[in-house]
C-alpha cells in the first residue's frame, strides 16, 4: 500500500519509491511512503486562504461541536482502527490509550469549549483594566484566532492520540492544521486521517496531511503560523534554529523526550499499599508501549535502605511479563516500533552501562513471534549503586522497555538525582507521609511539567505516571522541550492572539460584545426579563427602586437562616469590630433583597437562575440604610441546540448615598424563543 498525503483538498500520492514501512512484529512492509511532488508553498497558502476563513466563520461552539461530531464518528471506527494498530506494535490496551486516548481528547474539548468559551469569536482574557480615574478610557485582553496555519510534527509512539490531541485545541481556536506524522508509524495516522476526511465533518482547508518527508515547508512559515513538535530534544533544536522560524518570530511549541524519575518515599516500605503501587508503575511504564513513552519511567529513585527488596519486587513482576506478538491475547508487551528504534535503544542501554549494572533482562520466549524478524527487545531493569557521579543516567534515554534503579539517602539527594535530567515531562512520587510529599513536590516542580504524587487514598483512582490528561498540561521545561500542549484551554490559547484593546467602555463592549463598567446602559419601558436570548441587548439596564433595610429584617433573616454571628444580632460586640462600629445586615439577605428588587415574577423566557459569580461585600449595611439595584445585561451566549442560552447580568447594589455595597454577576438561563412556542421547549433540568 502506497500512502497518501492530504494537500490543497486533495489526495496526492507521492512516488512509489518511498520509504518503506513495516509490521513491527513480522517485517512485513505495511506501506510505503513518500511526499514527493508536493508544493509545500502551497499548502500553507491552502492553509492560510481556505481553511482558516472557513473555521474563523464559525463560532467557538460551532467549532465545539464538530469536534464531539468527529470523536463520534472516530470512536464507531474505532474497531478498523485498532486492527491496524497491531502493525506498529501495540497491544489492544496499548493501542485504547493512542485510539480512544486521542478520541476522548477530541470529546473533552469540545465539551470544554461549550462550557468555557463564549458562543461568538471573541475570547476575553481577564477583567477590564482603569486607565484613568474617570473611568472614561479602559483597557481590556482579548483573544482571536491567528490567520495563519498550525504545522504540527508528530512523534511516531502514538500515531493517533498525537494527531488528536494537537488537532482539538487548533481547530478549537480556530485555525487550520497540517499534519505531519512520523513515518514509520504513518500508515494507521493516514487512516484515521483518510476516515476524518470523509465525514466531511471539517471545513474545506481546515485540514491536510503530509507523509513524508516535509521538504522545504519550514521555509515558507510566516509570522502568523505555529509549530507544535513532539519528538526528540536534538530535532526540536534544529527546527527551533530555521532561518523561517527565528527571522520571523514564527511561535513554536515543543514536547520532547526526557528523563523522568519516579520517587519512592523512604516511608514506603515493602507491605505498604505505596510501595505496591509504586513496584506496579514502574514495570506498567517499562512495558505498555514497550516503554516508548515520552512519560515513561527512565529513573526509579528509591531509599538506599529499601534498595534490594525493591529490586527483588520488581526483578519478581517484569519474569510475569509475556512478550510476543501484540494481536495474541495473553501478550503484555510486544515489540518496538521497527528495526531500528531497537538498534537505537540497544545502543543507549550500552551507554547506560557504562554507569549501571543490569539486573533484570531475561530473554522472554516470544509468544507467536520470531525473534530475528520482529523488533523485540526484553525488559531491561539496571541499577545505579553511586547515582551522584553519574552523567549518562542524566543525559541518555534508551526509549524502550528500559528503566535504571537510583538509590538516595534523603529527600533532597531525591531532588538533586531527579532534577538533573534538565527538565522533564512528568515525576511521580509515592508516599502516604504528607510532608514527605510536600517536601518532594516542592523541590521537583521548577523541573517538571507535571507531578503525580500517589498515596493509598487515590492509587485506585490514579490515571498514572505517564497518562498526559486534556485538562492537565502535558511538557515541560528545558530538555522536554520548554512547552506545554493541553492543559485546557490553555492548549487553545498557544492558536490565538491575545492582544490588548484600549479605549473607551462603551467601544470596547461593542468589540468585545461585552459590557464593562462604564460603558453606555441601554433602558426601556420593558423588564429585561421580558426579553427572549435574541431580543435581549448587551448593555440593557434596569434600575430598581428602594428599599429600607430594618433592625426586624436582619433578625427575621437570622431567625430563618439560623446564621445569628454576632455582627447581625450583638450590638455591643458588634460596637467592638472595627469594620462595623455597630450590627450589620447579612450579606446574603442583601442578595435575597436585591433579588426582589429586580426580579420580574411571572412566567417568561427565564428559565432559571444557575448561580452567582464575583461576588463581593464592599460596605457594611446598617438597619435604616435603604439599598437600591442596578442590573444590566453584561454578555449572553446562544446554546443553538438546546433552545436557551446563558446571560451574565452585571449586578451592584447601591445604598442611600450611592456607595456600592455589593457586587457580582448573576447567572441566567434565557429562552431563545418564546417561552410556549410550537417547539415546546421546557426549562433545563
Amino acid at each position: 500500500m502506497q500512502l497518501k498525503s492530504f494537500v490543497c483538498g486533495h489526495w496526492h500520492a507521492g512516488t512509489s519509491e518511498g520509504v518503506p514501512l513495516r509490521d513491527a512484529t513480522t517485517g512485513e512492509v505495511v506501506a510505503t511512503a513518500s511526499s514527493a511532488g508536493i508544493d509545500f508553498a502551497a499548502v500553507l497558502v491552502h492553509a492560510r486562504q481556505v481553511g482558516g476563513p472557513a473555521l474563523r466563520r464559525l463560532t467557538f461552539h460551532e467549532r465545539a461541536a464538530g469536534l464531539k461530531a468527529l470523536a463520534k464518528r472516530l470512536m464507531e471506527l474505532k474497531e478498523e482502527f485498532y486492527t491496524l494498530s497491531f502493525a506498529t506494535g501495540a497491544t489492544r490496551k496499548d493501542s485504547w490509550i493512542d485510539i480512544e486516548g486521542g478520541i476522548g481528547t477530541l470529546f473533552a474539548y469540545a465539551s470544554r469549549g461549550v462550557r468555557e468559551l463564549p458562543n461568538g469569536h471573541v475570547y476575553i482574557d481577564g477583567e477590564p483594566e482603569a486607565l484613568a480615574k474617570s473611568g472614561a478610557f479602559s483597557g481590556r485582553h482579548i483573544c482571536v484566532p491567528r490567520e495563519g496555519a498550525a504545522v504540527h510534527v508528530n512523534a511516531f509512539n502514538f500515531p493517533v492520540w498525537g494527531m488528536l490531541e494537537k488537532l482539538a485545541p487548533t481547530l478549537l481556536a480556530g485555525m487550520p492544521a497540517v499534519v505531519k506524522p512520523a513515518t514509520a508509524t504513518a500508515y494507521l495516522t493516514e487512516l484515521v486521517f483518510r476516515r476524518i476526511v470523509e465525514s466531511g465533518l471539517l471545513p474545506e482547508g481546515a485540514v491536510q496531511l503530509v507523509c513524508g518527508g516535509v521538504g522545504d515547508l519550514f521555509g515558507h512559515l510566516g509570522a502568523q503560523d505555529v509549530v507544535s513538535f513532539t519528538g526528540s530534544a536534538s530535532t526540536a533544536a534544529q527546527l527551533r534554529a530555521h532561518p523561517a522560524v527565528i527571522a520571523r518570530a514564527v511561535r513554536f511549541i515543543a514536547e520532547t523526550d526526557s528523563i523522568n524519575s519516579c520517587v519512592l518515599g523512604a516511608d514506603a516500605a515493602p507491605g505498604t499499599p505505596e510501595f505496591d503501587a509504586f513496584v506496579r508503575e514502574v514495570v506498567r511504564e517499562m512495558t505498555v508501549k514497550a516503554g516508548q513513552k515520552c512519560t515513561a519511567i527512565r529513573k526509579a529513585l528509591v531509599p538506599a535502605a529499601l534498595l534490594e527488596p525493591t529490586l527483588d519486587a520488581l526483578r519478581a513482576a517484569l519474569s510475569k511479563v509475556v512478550v510476543g506478538d501484540p494481536r495474541r491475547e495473553e501478550v503484555r508487551m510486544g515489540p518496538l516500533a521497527s528495526l531500528g528504534q531497537r538498534r537505537e535503544v540497544l545502543a543507549r542501554i550500552a551507554d547506560l552501562r557504562r554507569e549501571a549494572d543490569i539486573v533484570s533482562d531475561a530473554v522472554p520466549d516470544l509468544v507467536g513471534a520470531d525473534r530475528d524478524r520482529g523488533a523485540f527487545i526484553p525488559p531491561t531493569l539496571l541499577v545505579a549503586r553511586r547515582p551522584q557521579a553519574a552523567r549518562q543516567l542524566h543525559s541518555v534515554e534508551a526509549f524502550g522497555p528500559v528503566c535504571t534503579v537510583l538509590p538516595y539517602e534523603s529527600n533532597e539527594a531525591a531532588i538533586t538525582l531527579a532534577n538533573r535530567g534538565e527538565g522533564s515531562l512528568v515525576s511521580s512520587v509515592f508516599t502516604a507521609d504528607d510532608a514527605i510529599a510536600r517536601e518532594l513536590a516542592l523541590g521537583l516542580a521548577p523541573w517538571h511539567g507535571r507531578l503525580l504524587i500517589v498515596n493509598r487514598d487515590c492509587a485506585r483512582d490514579s490515571t498514572g505516571h505517564g497518562s498526559p490528561l486534556p485538562g492537565l498540561v502535558h511538557g515541560g521545561p528545558g530538555r522536554a522541550g520548554g512547552g506545554e500542549e493541553m492543559g485546557g484551554l490553555r492548549g487553545v490559547m498557544h492558536y490565538l492572539q491575545r492582544t490588548a484593546l484600549q479605549g473607551s467602555p462603551s467601544t470596547l463592549a461593542a468589540i468585545t460584545g461585552r459590557w464593562q463598567g462604564g460603558a453606555r446602559e441601554i433602558t426601556s419601558d420593558v423588564h429585561p426579563f421580558r426579553r427572549t436570548l435574541p431580543e435581549l441587548r448587551i448593555g440593557e439596564t434596569l434600575h430598581s427602586g428602594e428599599r429600607e433595610v430594618t433592625l426586624e429584617d436582619i433578625e427575621r433573616f437570622a431567625a430563618l437562616t439560623g446564621d445569628t454571628f454576632y455582627a447581625h444580632m450583638d450590638e455591643a460586640a458588634a460596637k467592638r469590630n472595627p469594620l462595623f462600629g455597630g450590627r450589620v445586615a447579612h450579606g446574603y439577605f442583601l442578595i435575597a433583597a436585591a433579588a426582589g428588587l429586580f426580579v420580574d415574577p411571572p412566567y417568561g423566557p427565564v428559565l432559571a437562575n444557575y448561580g452567582l459569580e464575583r461576588l463581593r461585600f464592599a460596605k457594611p449595611v446598617r438597619p435604616g440604610d435603604r439599598i437600591r439595584v442596578r442590573l444590566t445585561c453584561k454578555a449572553k451566549s446562544l446554546r443553538a441546540d438546546k433552545g436557551y442560552g446563558e446571560v451574565t447580568w452585571d449586578t451592584e447594589i447601591t445604598n442611600q448615598d450611592g456607595e456600592v455595597v455589593a457586587s457580582y454577576d448573576v447567572l441566567t438561563m434565557v429562552a431563545a424563543g418564546p417561552p410556549d412556542d410550537e417547539a415546546g421547549r421546557s426549562p433545563p433540568q
